[in-house]
């Protein structure tokens, strides 16, 4: 008779700093998976007890004793079940991400993560030692090798694991999302499976941390680097997988196969979770989004209702003397379609106001751009104080095409405190919409038609200081995203010299425009913010022929 192991995947949606919060939430899942699911193990997700990332909370002497405090509980609490889980430990002066194995009362085992990654929006070897030796302990027979996230993507620390006699691995992650993220995964977990011919179990965090999304979708690999069970994605919970040792060596029993999302669906639910987690954890009524008639807005928009439900968003249209009717009706459409709180309060007599103000400075001056962000930073203020009244967060609704080359106003409609698709560069708006249209309309099919437009001036559109879209998205990626010079740009896409040329200044000159951006949620591998990481004040200079 062949031995079975029963492993609970616990996707947890971790906070950061909620110690408590986070040693109760493994107690009742430990329990749940015990007594609903008859497991034998839960795993939980990489530094589950400090949340992910904790940053320079790992600096303070009492949240490390909190910590050491919140294992011992877990160790005192947890019967009947084995529990792997992660948290931070301090050992003979040095820091580790460390995670434990608990049974019978015990701590069995302590393992400490080997590689430490150091970059993208990774800062461990800021804060965490390496750890050297591998980690296998028996539980119900099978032989446990222990690794944490970046353990993984390397072949070192799964080879040792082996040597050491391991027969099945057990990963434990907080990897956050980006697009494509999940495939990445599957393919490095399946080269680690063949390479040691042992199966892989993948556990990952769920849930928004500031601008990071954690998309969950843990998945069990067999000894072929095959997927043999993938669990939901940006789903928290209890999922089960089964181990039979008939033989010699552990195989994953069944399982099922969750689909790999499409790279719309994908990216449209990281922007909800973080959008909901965002507001949630940081307690807020509620959002307020300014809703332009546009198609930023309205997507902003949707996102918004399907995380926080539309009782929690209100939605206010600010008129000025150039916003045209149809923006007026689309904006009106859509919040009825969406069954939002809608508001309209007209903003041209304040401007009429702050320029009379400003009359004895401004005289016989030409009118500029400082005429139209006056309207804009009467938007920003109106909304911020709408905001402090009613305990709601605003979110600015810029997408990374307008913060890229400063296509947006400083204190205007960057004014807010979460930016819901500041990493969505401009094409995406359009599919993301086109996407959600498909599930249940609730963006105006004329706001996705109509040319893109600040309406600050009379019949403006956003191609009149800006290259088309297409042109201006396939600039940023590579530039931005991709590391392209000037000299490449121009040689492999064959776009106009002096465009390109264009669009790098800009996205130049306007650092410090970005500095002082809404935090947002990251869907990309180079997103602004913790990602992307640019001196204000510099004098280096790309061109296509340097001098």
């Amino acid at each position: 008779m062949g031995r079975k192991l029963t492993v609970a995947i616990a996707q947890m949606n971790c906070v950061v700093g909620d110690i408590q919060g986070n040693v109760t939430e493994v107690a009742k899942l430990a329990e749940q998976a015990r007594d609903e699911f008859n497991a034998d193990l839960m795993v939980c997700p990489e530094l589950t007890l400090s949340g992910y990332p904790p940053e320079d909370l790992l600096h303070r002497p009492e949240f490390l004793q909190q910590m050491d405090d919140a294992l011992r509980t877990l160790q005192r609490s947890i019967t009947g079940i084995h529990l792997i889980v992660g948290h931070p430990q301090r050992y003979q002066q040095a820091l580790y991400n460390a995670a434990s194995i608990i049974g019978g009362g015990k701590i069995i085992g302590t393992y400490y993560k080997q590689l430490l990654p150091n970059y993208s929006v990774f800062d461990e070897k800021r804060y965490f030692t390496a750890g050297t030796d591998p980690l296998v302990v028996p539980v119900n027979g099978f032989k446990l090798g222990i690794t944490i996230c970046e353990d993984i993507w390397q072949p070192e620390p799964s080879r040792a694991t082996a040597n050491a006699g391991a027969e099945m691995i057990i990963n434990l992650n907080a990897s956050p999302f980006h697009v494509g993220k999940q495939q990445e995964r599957e393919i490095v977990a399946g080269h680690r499976a063949r390479e040691n011919n042992l199966p892989i179990v993948y556990v990952n965090m769920a849930g928004g941390q500031d601008e990071l999304v954690f998309d969950a979708a843990s998945c069990v690999i067999n000894r072929n680097g095959e997927c043999v069970s993938r669990f939901p994605a940006f789903a928290s919970g209890l999922f089960i997988t089964e181990f039979d040792k008939a033989s010699d060596q552990a195989e994953p029993v069944g399982g099922t196969l969750e689909p790999v999302l499409s790279v719309e669906a994908s990216i449209y639910q990281a922007l909800v979770c973080g959008v909901r987690d965002y507001v949630e954890k940081n307690h807020f009524e509620g959002v307020l989004i300014g809703l332009s008639g546009g198609v930023d807005s309205a997507l902003t928009l949707a996102i918004a209702v399907d995380a926080l439900g539309a009782d929690r968003v209100e939605a206010v249209m600010m008129p000025s003397e150039f916003t045209a009717d149809i923006s007026l009706n689309d904006a009106d459409e859509q919040a009825k379609l969406m069954g939002v709180h809608y508001r309209e309060i007209p903003i041209k007599h304040m401007v009429t106001a702050v320029e009379t103000a400003l009359d004895p400075v401004f005289n016989g001056l030409e009118r500029d751009a400082t005429e139209e962000n006056i309207q804009a930073r009467i938007r920003g203020l109106l909304l911020m104080a709408m905001s402090n009244k009613s305990g709601r967060i605003v979110l600015t609704t810029g997408n990374k095409s307008e913060m890229a080359v400063g296509y947006a106003t400083l204190y205007g409609d960057m004014a807010g405190g979460f930016a819901a698709i500041k990493d969505v560069p401009k094409q995406l708006v359009y599919r993301l919409c086109n996407y959600r249209n498909q599930i249940e309309r609730v963006i105006p099919q004329r706001v996705l038609d109509r040319a893109p437009s600040a309406e600050l001036r009379p019949d403006q559109t956003d191609q009149d200081n800006l290259p088309e879209y297409d042109v201006l998205d396939t600039i940023i990626e590579l530039y931005i995203e991709l590391d392209y010079s000037v000299k490449q740009l121009i040689n492999e896409t064959g776009f106009d010299p002096k465009v390109v040329e264009k669009i790098v200044r800009l996205v130049k000159i306007n650092e410090y425009k970005r500095r002082q951006a809404a935090p947002g949620v990251r869907i990309s591998q180079r997103a602004f913010g913790r990602d992307r990481r640019y001196p204000i004040t510099s004098g280096f200079e790309d061109r296509s022929n340097p001098v």
